[in-house]
């Protein structure tokens, strides 16, 4: 059985900046009031493509804090460097993917790789917050570099589809990132005249967010940055192009916890992130500079 659509959702119609360096339109949450759809995903900004011309000085963004939940980092044009303070850090090119837990808590900067910042060019990066669930709010920060070669694919017998399985199960093929609780993300690249027919669990919140080119997913046409949610009933997800597309689908089981954020703290009671604020003033992430 299908997974019936619940909404197409169109593009936030502002982008906005994080920091100097990441034009973004944030599909929610203040872009759209969905939590309820997308549970375990917690926030969405896609950077589309954008020209940033030749700059001495490095773009991006400064110190900061996080607590509660991971971030993940898809690259797809550009390159995006990362520094924290439990001492990792590294370089994303296109089809690479960082996926960083903050867990307890940790201190990071993100910022434009300084060649590319030196040459300028065409940048597109997604973000993604994934929540934790309380069992692991307070687990130790961890960082996963996930370069394209390390990504699993399925490739299509007349090579027109591409899946990036970046987390998950897509086929019965496992993907590269670690998990604490059922996620999928996969990235699909398809050529004109494509058909590609999968499966998601039935309780998974599910959608899809159209990268490049247009699909008809389930009979329904969806164009080009348009957002798709599904509804949980239903497993089978069909995807037609006429013409080159890209599509990040993500999907998950939902954390049936509550939810008690500030800015870059994401925890369950109002008295843990008053706990995550005491503990970031007093030094507990660690230093980075």
């Amino acid at each position: 059985m299908q997974k019936k659509i619940a909404h197409i959702l169109k593009r936030p119609p502002q982008p906005g900046m994080v920091g100097d360096g990441f034009r973004v339109f944030n599909y929610y949450p203040s872009g759209y009031n969905i939590r309820e759809y997308v549970s375990p995903f917690l926030m969405l900004d896609f950077g589309a493509c954008h020209y940033f011309p030749p700059s001495e000085k490095v773009r991006g963004v400064d110190v900061h804090p996080h607590r509660g939940f991971e971030t993940v980092t898809v690259a797809l044009k550009g390159a995006v460097a990362h520094h924290d303070s439990a001492g990792n850090s590294g370089i994303i090119y296109p089809g690479d993917v960082q996926w960083m837990t903050a867990g307890s808590g940790i201190l990071h900067k993100e910022y434009h790789e300084e060649n590319f910042s030196k040459a300028g060019g065409e940048f597109e990066m997604i973000q993604l917050w994934v929540n934790l669930p309380k069992a692991h709010k307070m687990t130790k920060p961890n960082y996963q570099e996930l370069t394209n070669k390390k990504i699993p694919k399925y490739i299509s017998e007349d090579n027109t589809i591409r899946v990036d399985i970046i987390a998950g199960n897509f086929n019965n093929q496992l993907g590269a990132a670690k998990t604490f609780t059922p996620v999928n993300l996969f990235l699909i690249d398809l050529k004109n005249n494509s058909d590609l027919n999968f499966s998601i669990p039935e309780n998974h919140n599910t959608s899809i967010l159209i990268i490049e080119g247009e699909i008809e997913l389930n009979n329904r046409k969806a164009k080009l940055h348009d957002f798709v949610l599904f509804e949980n009933n239903g497993t089978e997800i069909n995807l037609k192009s006429t013409i080159k597309s890209k599509l990040l689908v993500f999907s998950g089981d939902p954390i049936h916890e509550p939810i008690a954020q500030y800015g870059p703290f994401v925890m369950n009671t109002q008295q843990e992130l008053r706990e995550a604020f005491d503990d970031y003033q007093s030094g507990k992430f660690g230093v980075l500079y």
